[in-house]
Parts: structure tokens; C-alpha cells; sequence
């Protein structure tokens, strides 16, 4: 099983020096093995907020490697609490700085209505309001909110990822110099884009 050390390319060892090349290898993998105890940020000091759709190669289009950020991916790429309590986690203790939300187009949060997935989230128990909704607090439930509001369902992608986007600007948990940005991922043309940016809709438009 290979394992990655995230080292610098290695270059042919000078005569008498070849003890310094293994030991910058084996300082290598104990800052990767322990970067977290080290306080060794992700490469790109950069936390990932998308959706969990598997045509989107998050990494790829975002031209990221294994190291360089932390990837958080949910039904819908939705600013849900715990996306909140990872960033505030990973902000102010990680030394991350930035925040990317990437969203999608033909995305499964637009495939049904609000109402066809309360209907179908309520035929699947005796009663929805008993449903604890974090296993480790079994006490939770929606309150006086809908399983509407609780699932987000999304009418429009763009207006979705800027709304992502806007959330995690203003919440307070995310320190101010944090910077947020937001794309769209269209999985018609394996591109991001920004939120409506239609570059489609205007070259097919007369000016």
C-alpha cells in the first residue's frame, strides 16, 4: 500500500550527503502524519463546501491535490450546521483562510418538490416529529420550522450558491478576514462558472 508524504521531489543525493536526503523524507512524513498535532494547515489553507453529487471531481476543477484543502460535501453543497461548526473549527483553529462553495447544475435538490419529499420523508416512519435528526442529540427535531426548510430543497442554482456563499460571509462563527467565493459547476460542459455567469445563454443570445 503506497503511502503519500506529500515530500519534495526527490533529486539524486550528493556523495556524502545521502543521510540528508533521507532525513528531509522522514521529516516529511512525520509533518504529514502529524500536521494536525504540528499546526500544519492544509496546503492552499483552503475548506471545500460542495455537493456530494459524484459527477462533480471537486478536486480536479478546482485544480486541488490530495493535501491542499479540506472537502466537506453534503446533498446540495448546503451551508447546514455542521458545515458551520466545521468552517468555525477549521478557521480559527486550522489556519484556514478561504472557503470555495461549489454547487452544481442538474442538481438532485432540484429534481422534486418541496411537497413530494415531505410526502415521502413522512411515509417512510409512524411520525416525523419523533425523528431525532442527530443521533448524538436525540432530543432534536426541526421545532417550529417545516421538513421543508430542514431539507432546502432548491427553484434555482445560482440563486442557491450566493445565498451558500452570503451565509457563511455573515455568520459570526467565521472570522471577518476569511474570504468566500462560490461556483457553479456545470456538469454539462465540466466547467465552473460563476453564479449567473451563463456563458451559454449568451453566446446563444443576439446582442
Amino acid at each position: 500500500m503506497a503511502h503519500h508524504t506529500h515530500s519534495h521531489d526527490h533529486e539524486e543525493p550528493e556523495a556524502g550527503r545521502v543521510h540528508e536526503s533521507v532525513d528531509d523524507d522522514v521529516d516529511a512524513r512525520d509533518d504529514w502524519a502529524r500536521r494536525r498535532r504540528k499546526g500544519i494547515p492544509t496546503d492552499k489553507q483552503l475548506l471545500v463546501v460542495a455537493c456530494m453529487d459524484e459527477r462533480i471531481p471537486v478536486e480536479e476543477a478546482l485544480g486541488l491535490q490530495l493535501g491542499d484543502a479540506q472537502v466537506f460535501r453534503n446533498a446540495g453543497g448546503k451551508v447546514t450546521d455542521d458545515v458551520i461548526r466545521s468552517a468555525a473549527l477549521t478557521t480559527q483553529f486550522f489556519d484556514t483562510t478561504e472557503i470555495i462553495v461549489v454547487n452544481h447544475t442538474d442538481c438532485g435538490m432540484m429534481s422534486a418538490s418541496d411537497e413530494d419529499v415531505v410526502a415521502g420523508m413522512e411515509a417512510a416512519v409512524d411520525d416525523i416529529d419523533d425523528v431525532p435528526l442527530d443521533p448524538s442529540l436525540p432530543d432534536l427535531n426541526v421545532g417550529d420550522h417545516s421538513l421543508a426548510e430542514w431539507i432546502r430543497m432548491t427553484d434555482d442554482i445560482d440563486e442557491a450558491c450566493e445565498a451558500q456563499v452570503e451565509y457563511l460571509r455573515e455568520h459570526e462563527l467565521i472570522p471577518d478576514d476569511v474570504t468566500v467565493h462560490g461556483y457553479v459547476y456545470e456538469v454539462e460542459s465540466g466547467h465552473l462558472r460563476r453564479p449567473g455567469e451563463r456563458v451559454a445563454e449568451r453566446v446563444n443570445e443576439r446582442v
